[in-house]
C-alpha cells in the first residue's frame, strides 16, 4: 500500500543531516529553549518576512495562545469556519468563547467571508480564518471586515506554512497567524510543535509569556499562563528540513497538477480550486464528488490511500451540539462528498491503476 504521507522516505532523504543535528543538541545538553530554538525562531521570520515568530508545543498551542494573547473572555464570540479541523472551534469554546460555524465556498472550501456579516453580533470579538487544505483564505476582503465591526483576526495557517497570497507569505495575515509542525503537515517535525507570528512586539511578548507560565522574567508571572515550548531537538530537525522546504513544495504542486489533467476528465469530479492570487501548499490534495463510494471503492482496488478531511460538520459534533448553531448547506454537501489523495513530495501514485477501474 502506498503510504498517505511517506515520512520514512523523507527522512531516509536528509537522513545524514537530520542524526547530525540531533547530535549536536545531544552535546549541547540543551534540550528546551536555547540556540536551536532560537535560531528557528530567526529562520521563521526571514522565510515569512515578518517581525515576531514565537515557537510552542503544537499548533493547537499555538491557537489558545494567539486567543489568549487577544483577550478573549467568556461569552465571547468567534467567527469560525464550520468546515476544518474542531482545533480553532475546540480553543474558542475551552475558553469560555462561543464559536459561529460559518460555512465556505463550494470550490475552494475556505470561510465564505460574503456570508460572515450576517453572523457577527454585539459579542464577536474576532474570526478565525482557517487557510484550509493549503491555500490562504481571502484576508483582503476579511481585513475590511474586520475594520468595519473592530474584530481580530487569527490565520490559521496550520496547512498553509509555504503558501502565497498576492506574493505575501501565509503566516503574515491577520493580528496573530499560527501554524502547525505536526508530522503530516507540509513543513513538519519528528513529533509536535508549532508556532506563532505577528507583527506586534506587544502581542509576541505576551505569546511568549504566555508560553512560558505567564513569566517575562525568572518567578515574576504577569498572567496565567500555560508550559508550551518547542524542544530544541524539533528545532533542529525543522531547521533542516526548511532547507529543502520550498523543493518539496515545488514537488507537491506539480503532483497536484498530475492529478488536475487525469481527474479533468470526468464531469462527476470537482477538482481543488485555487483562487486567483494564491498559491497552495496542497496540505491535502482533496476533490469532490457526488459518487464518492464509488470512487472510494475504485481506490480501494488499486490499492491507492485516501482519507475524507472532513467527515461531519463541526456544529454537528456532540461536543458543539449544546450551541445550537445555524445551518451550513454548502459545509454539509462538502462533508458528503470530498476526499483526498496523497500528494506528498515522496509518495508516488500510480494514477494508471485507475483506468479501467471507472464505474
Amino acid at each position: 500500500m502506498i503510504p498517505f504521507v511517506n515520512l520514512p522516505a523523507q527522512y531516509k532523504a536528509h537522513q545524514c543531516e537530520i542524526n547530525s543535528a540531533i547530535e549536536k543538541v545531544h552535546h549541547s545538553g540543551c534540550y528546551v529553549g536555547g540556540p536551536e530554538v532560537e535560531a528557528f525562531e530567526r529562520e521563521l521570520e526571514q522565510y515569512v518576512d515578518i517581525a515576531h515568530a514565537v515557537t510552542c508545543a503544537s499548533g493547537t498551542d499555538a491557537i489558545f495562545l494567539a486567543l489568549e494573547a487577544l483577550g478573549l473572555e467568556e461569552g465571547d464570540e468567534v467567527l469560525v469556519p464550520d468546515f476544518s479541523f474542531i482545533a480553532p472551534a475546540e480553543c474558542v469554546r475551552s475558553l469560555g468563547g462561543i464559536p459561529i460555524f460559518c460555512d465556505i465556498h463550494p470550490g475552494s472550501f475556505l470561510i465564505d467571508e460574503t456570508l460572515i456579516e450576517n453572523r457577527i453580533t454585539s459579542k464577536t470579538k474576532g474570526i478565525v480564518a482557517v487557510d484550509l487544505f493549503g491555500q490562504c483564505a481571502d484576508f483582503e476582503t476579511l481585513s475590511k471586515i474586520s475594520q468595519k465591526y473592530g474584530l481580530w483576526i487569527i490565520e490559521d495557517a496550520a496547512q498553509s506554512f509555504g503558501a502565497t497570497q498576492n506574493s505575501k507569505k501565509a503566516c503574515s495575515f491577520g493580528d496573530i497567524a499560527i501554524t502547525s509542525f505536526y508530522p503530516t503537515k507540509p513543513l513538519g517535525c519528528c513529533g509536535d510543535g508549532g508556532a506563532l507570528f505577528t507583527s506586534s512586539k506587544t502581542l509576541a511578548t505576551r505569546v511568549r509569556s504566555l508560553a512560558n507560565h505567564g513569566s517575562t522574567e525568572r518567578y515574576r508571572h504577569d498572567y496565567i499562563g500555560r508550559n508550551s515550548r518547542l524542544d530544541a531537538i524539533q528545532a533542529a530537525i525543522l531547521k533542516v528540513k526548511l532547507k529543502y522546504f520550498d523543493d518539496e513544495l515545488a514537488i507537491r504542486v506539480a503532483n497536484a497538477k498530475r492529478y488536475d489533467s487525469f481527474f479533468c476528465e470526468f464531469s462527476d469530479i470537482r477538482t481543488p480550486q485555487i483562487n486567483a492570487g494564491n498559491s497552495s501548499t496542497y496540505a491535502q490534495y482533496t476533490l469532490r464528488s457526488p459518487k464518492r463510494n464509488d470512487w472510494e471503492a475504485q481506490l480501494q482496488e488499486a490499492g491507492i490511500p485516501f482519507c475524507i478531511h472532513y467527515p461531519q460538520a463541526l456544529r454537528k459534533q456532540p461536543c458543539f451540539l449544546s450551541l445550537n448553531s445555524e445551518g451550513n448547506p454548502v459545509t454539509d454537501l462538502a462533508c458528503d462528498e470530498v476526499f483526498s489523495l496523497p500528494v506528498c513530495a515522496y509518495s508516488e501514485v500510480d494514477l494508471a491503476m485507475l483506468i479501467g477501474r471507472r464505474v
